[in-house]
């Protein structure tokens, strides 16, 4: 009778185990020490982790060119909120290509010595920000939440989540994290022209937008700084280049002489982007032995 019964209870653990390995899981914090920058994934099984990344990107601040505005204002609002002065959230909207994501992780490197950290979050995931700020709320150091390439559509449930941390809501409320988000779009949520219907007209010929467009740049409207990017000119597009290719150790004589080759290189991209110019350097460099 008792082995009868120590069998049944030993099964009962078993099943009892089988059943807490399948549920949700409380949000663990990671070895700290083990990177500067972390990726948030969620498993199938619906356990979230925050994941270390092993190789962070060497990008430096002075390796971005033609965008000094853009990165004075990032690189300004990072340096107050490293130091704990008031700093915002920060929305980076405009062309493809062009330094958003480069600019963020060049200051990730630039003041990571002094406590900055980032963790990658995919805008799936973003229902579960609550969950990673109470796990960075009691760390000394400063956390930035990044968001890549963001934007939503009509009723996913990762607009309404972010609205709430960006309004800073009790559950999210901390000094020591900012969003940053990157958009190729500056309104967040798609545009239609329907959308226009929305509009109404006063008798003094004031224009006001309907609750349709209000609500779809209400999300844009919460972060406190916007910082715009603009599709280069080919004399910025050469400079880039240039920059690169001195980067991988091509002479300046050879840099010159590549100025051609660059050109065709974006025309056939169709783009003069800040990524399209590393993408000639590399392979320029590579072809040429430097």
């Amino acid at each position: 009778m008792n082995e009868k019964f120590e069998r049944l209870v030993e099964r009962a653990e078993q099943l009892i185990a089988r059943i807490e390995s399948v549920l949700p899981q409380p949000l663990g914090a990671p070895d700290w020490s083990a990177s500067i920058a972390w990726r948030y994934r969620k498993r199938s099984s619906g356990h979230g982790t925050l994941e270390p990344v092993r190789h962070v990107g060497a990008m430096r601040l002075a390796d971005l060119k033609e965008i000094d505005p853009q990165k004075e204002k990032i690189e300004r609002n990072t340096q107050q909120f490293v130091q704990g002065k008031p700093a915002n959230n920060v929305l980076l909207t405009g062309a493809r290509g062009t330094g958003k994501s480069s600019l963020i992780k060049a200051c990730l490197n630039a003041y990571a010595a002094e406590g900055l950290r980032l963790i990658e979050v995919d805008k799936a995931d973003l229902t579960d920000l609550p969950d990673i700020v109470d796990v960075v709320s009691d760390r000394p150091e400063k956390f930035i939440v990044f968001c890549d390439d963001l934007s939503f559509e009509d009723g996913e449930p990762g607009y309404k989540a972010l609205k709430s941390i960006l309004d800073g809501s009790v559950a999210a409320a901390t000094p020591n994290v900012l969003i940053y988000a990157t958009s190729n779009r500056r309104h967040l949520l798609p545009e239609y022209m329907a959308d226009n219907l929305t509009y109404t007209h006063t008798e003094d010929g004031e224009v006001h937008p309907g609750e349709v467009v209000e609500e779809k740049i209400s999300l844009s409207e919460r972060f406190g700084l916007w910082v715009s990017f603009y599709p280069f000119s080919q004399q910025e597009y050469l400079t880039i280049v240039a920059q690169w290719l001195s980067s991988f150790g091509v002479p300046a004589q050879a840099i010159e002489a590549a100025r051609p080759e660059a050109l065709v290189w974006a025309l056939e991209r169709g783009s003069r982007s800040g990524r399209v110019a590393y993408q000639f350097a590399r392979d320029y460099a590579g072809r040429h032995g430097g």
